[in-house]
């Protein structure tokens, strides 16, 4: 395996294609049938309404997450994962973040460690 794509990285990036593709699926769905999404997430009674408003919420703390922790970890474009969620799907920038993140926290360990 490429250097410093640990299992638990590689357990990111397969759930970040699952979201992408998951997503897309049914988005293109709606796309094709004309639906409405921002009337059907509010108007399809209180189940929907409550999920949504829950899953916005995590989604919410999640971008906060990704710019704090890329700061925080020195790595680039943090905030272009939060821009991409919006073109792509949460479900697919969160896992890859935490793919990447993965990779960045094996580098500093990697290159902390002492020469054996």
């Amino acid at each position: 395996m490429t250097r410093h794509w640990t299992p638990l990285a590689v357990v990111f990036l397969v759930l970040a294609v699952a979201g992408l593709i998951g997503t897309w699926a049914f988005n293109l769905m709606a796309i094709t049938q004309a639906v409405d999404f921002i009337g059907d997430l509010l108007n399809s009674g209180p189940a929907v309404s409550s999920i949504s408003v829950d899953l916005l919420v995590v989604a919410i703390a999640g971008c906060v997450f990704i710019v704090v922790e890329a700061r925080r970890l020195g790595m680039r474009f943090g905030w272009l994962y939060v821009v991409l969620a919006g073109v792509t799907a949460l479900a697919f920038t969160f896992p890859l973040f935490l793919a990447m993140r993965e990779r960045r926290l094996s580098q500093v360990t990697t290159a902390a460690l002492p020469p054996a």
